[in-house]
């Protein structure tokens, strides 16, 4: 063999060696790897609930930091911090919905609290439009004796009387459904009506809005129905918004819980979602670095 054909075998091994090496970086070690981008140019949008961090950070700060990571919103936050955000480039995501104390425990399946749920969730739409914040979050409420199939009807028969006018300011409602299995604080909602995805599904499809959809987040359909990505493909076009969080005990998105997200996200962005991903766990260590964590692993 000649000189110059060993030299030339010789380069190709070495190309061949190095872009193997090159794509075996995805299981280095992270001290190892290259630190991987934040959320820039992708296909979801990341997003920072507030009320998880507010014991750490203002709402200014948490804009820096949002601003840091690459997210473009910063969610859960009343009317009167929108200032904060718009002065440094960012979104409301998704805007509460006004009802003081704890919002999910009154809401749409109790005709008692139509009056008050639909004159807050009026002003929150309103409010919404005038900014260009996209959804305005609502709850089943709590069952309070009430069987399920009558709360059903009676969330519908709510959402119907409103929706026109969120058809009108064009703001979509987002209906969350929540964990009833969880006996801890902001963990889980022991009594909540809308504890199944398919049960708030069901309200959506009686109502038939475009802008009555459903906030799905991740932590809590895990706990009660769990198939992730199945239900992703399976009801996607009435998803509005999306949360995430570890499972169990609503932590990190990291390797000491089971939720594995980088496929979900995969999931969503085939399936063509193109609202928010929402960061909405606990911290249980450095806050910062957590939310860093989170946006790498749903960065698609």
């Amino acid at each position: 063999m000649s000189n110059s054909i060993r030299s030339a075998l010789n380069r190709r091994q070495l190309l061949a060696c190095t872009a193997g090496l090159a794509a075996a970086g995805a299981g280095l070690p992270a001290a190892l790897a290259e630190e991987k981008p934040q959320a820039k140019d992708k296909r979801l949008k990341h997003s920072i609930v507030h009320w998880c961090f507010k014991k750490y950070w203002t709402v200014d700060e948490t804009c820096a930091i949002a601003k840091k990571l690459g997210c473009v919103s910063v969610e859960i936050v009343p009317p009167e911090d929108w200032p904060t955000l718009k002065k440094h480039g960012l979104t409301c995501a998704i805007a509460p919905n006004g009802m003081p104390g704890a919002p999910f425990e009154k809401g749409f399946n109790n005709p008692r609290y139509h009056e008050e749920v639909i004159s807050k969730t009026t002003k929150a739409i309103d409010a919404s439009a005038d900014f260009g914040c996209p959804n305005v979050i609502a709850f089943t409420g709590f069952r309070e004796d009430i069987p399920d199939d009558v709360g059903l009807k009676n969330c519908v028969a709510g959402f119907k009387k409103i929706v026109g006018h969120a058809e009108k300011k064009k703001v979509t409602i987002a209906l969350e459904m929540l964990n009833s299995r969880v006996a801890e604080e902001m963990k889980g909602h022991p009594g909540y009506q809308g504890d199944h995805t398919d049960y708030c599904i069901e309200i959506l499809k009686q109502v038939g809005s475009p802008r009555l959809k459903l906030l799905f987040d991740i932590y809590h359909v895990q706990i009660m129905d769990g198939d992730i990505i199945a239900r992703i493909r399976k009801s996607h076009e009435w998803i509005a918004h999306v949360h995430t969080a570890g499972n169990p005990g609503r932590c990190e998105l990291d390797a000491k819980q089971e939720i594995n997200y980088p496929p979900i996200m995969k999931a969503l962005a085939e399936v063509g979602y193109t609202g928010h991903v929402g960061h909405e766990f606990i911290p249980t260590r450095d806050p910062q670095q957590g939310l860093k964590e989170a946006v790498a692993a749903c960065d698609y």
